[in-house]
């Protein structure tokens, strides 16, 4: 009888790492792991890079597989610029995706190359997310730091060298900085923020080996480390996806992708035109407020958040932390249409309505950056969200599809565990998800489209852009 073989894919998020032993064989998940991590809440969103580390190494031991572990990946959340100093270690805290100081720097960009000029070299319009713009923005404001900085590097691309001592990145994750395109880094682009290329790690084809693990960490030595990707690269990879096939995902933020045929570049900067983590790309458009906005209107009203109710005429725009789409990243929460009548549950189900309209108003720009039209498919929905009844109901009736809702869980982590399959199977990662069928779930059939609600919150909108900062003509 052959021996088991066990892989490992880890998903170091905002808040958390995970990490999940998966039979490579049959994609059973045999041990999972998970270590918090702290981040900043004052005018900045910030991590200690340390930190990623710790709860890394935490959570492949809390497994219970790691020293068995055949095969490993590390996929991390997208943008955050870690900037190291000849020592290894962080000269600054790392700037996260939803640290939106950058948005001046980000302005700049845009003002300087144009969005067309920008879509065409990068596939997006930056915005304070984007890392580009958050390096111009740390040589702005702490000028030594940068000038200390020998290495820059993501987060996934932070955790993957500290396993095997190399620098190196994937084409995925790389799309997400603003300053890579398909012909690799763009020179001039980062000769405008000040920033040396040759501080940046290589840029590996899809399916390599980023290298293999040093000796003295909970995993063998000498155990094979795939390249690693973003976050929502590896949920693609997680879920199998085929070309046109519609993901909603409901977590810190939403996200709307799909795996296309063609390059986006959109001029709009409604759809990031990524790289996906094969050969291919995942147009994709994101919001920061998604399951964290709603559960704070929730905790102001004193409710469960699956407490909501139908009915009334309340629209709130939960813009907490400002907001990417809509580009509003100075905006501020908006209330509107309250009567006496108003009841608590209805306006819950308003911070509901509002957050999933903007992911829903942005998909089918995301199929048509693709060139893909998926109306007949159902929409996947992913993240800590998914499970939610409110959720569910919400995004069915504003979107008027079919939702299906995947049983497997971690997708992420499981796209990770994918990658390091791939390194032993000679397969590509999706056709091993495919093979371990982590799409398959239960199907809720599609209801009437909410046309009144929608008209509503787009009318908000309209009424509200100019007060947020942006143009009618804009939005």
């Amino acid at each position: 009888m052959a021996a088991q073989r066990v892989v490992i894919g880890v998903d170091s998020s905002t808040q958390s790492t995970k990490a999940l032993a998966v039979d490579l064989d049959t994609g059973t998940v045999l041990g999972h792991g998970r270590a918090g991590h702290t981040v900043t809440t004052g005018a900045g969103r910030e991590s200690d890079p340390e930190q990623w580390w710790n709860a890394l190494t935490e959570a492949l031991t809390a497994t219970g597989w790691a020293d068995r572990a055949a095969a490993v990946s590390v996929a991390g959340q997208q943008h955050g610029l870690v900037a190291l100093g000849p020592d290894g270690r962080p000269v600054h805290p790392a700037l996260l995706w939803n640290d939106v100081r950058s948005a001046p720097q980000a302005a700049d960009l845009r003002a300087a190359y144009g969005p067309a000029e920008l879509a065409r070299r990068t596939g997006s319009v930056p915005t304070a997310a984007f890392t580009a713009p958050k390096w111009a923005w740390l040589r702005a404001h702490h000028p030594d730091a940068a000038d200390r900085a020998t290495a820059v590097r993501l987060p996934h691309d932070y955790l993957t060298e500290r396993l095997t001592g190399h620098a190196t990145t994937d084409r995925g994750d790389a799309s997400g900085t603003g300053w890579w395109g398909p012909d690799g880094y763009d020179r001039a682009l980062l000769d405008r923020i000040g920033l040396d290329p040759a501080l940046l790690p290589e840029v590996l084809p899809p399916g390599a080996t980023a290298g293999t693990v040093r000796p003295g960490l909970p995993l063998p030595a000498g155990t094979p480390v795939a390249t690693g990707t973003g976050d929502n690269m590896a949920a693609a990879l997680g879920l199998g996806l085929t070309p046109g096939q519609p993901v909603l995902s409901l977590g810190t933020s939403g996200t709307v992708y799909a795996v296309g045929r063609t390059r986006p570049t959109d001029p709009s900067g409604t759809v990031a035109g990524f790289a996906d983590a094969l050969g291919g790309w995942l147009p994709l458009a994101c919001t920061l407020n998604c399951t964290l906005a709603v559960d704070r209107f929730a905790t102001l009203l004193g409710r469960d958040r699956q407490d909501v109710e139908a009915g009334g005429t309340a629209v709130v725009l939960p813009y907490l932390d400002g907001e990417r789409t809509p580009d509003l990243p100075a905006a501020t929460g908006l209330v509107h249409g309250l009567r006496h009548d108003t009841t608590p549950g209805q306006l819950l189900q308003a911070a509901y309505d509002g957050a999933a309209h903007a992911l829903l108003t942005a998909l089918d720009d995301v199929l048509r950056a693709g060139n893909e039209n998926a109306t007949d498919r159902p929409l996947l929905l992913i993240g800590g969200g998914a499970r939610g009844h409110a959720w569910q109901q919400t995004v069915r009736r504003l979107s008027g599809r079919a939702v299906q809702v995947p049983a497997a869980e971690e997708l992420v982590a499981l796209g990770a565990a994918a990658q390091a399959a791939a390194l032993l199977t000679g397969e590509p990662a999706d056709a091993v998800a495919r093979r371990w069928r982590t799409a398959d779930g239960p199907v809720l059939e599609p209801v009437a489209r909410d046309k009144d609600t929608l008209d509503r919150i787009g009318a908000t909108l309209r009424r509200a852009a100019e007060l947020q900062g942006a143009p009618a003509g804009e939005r």
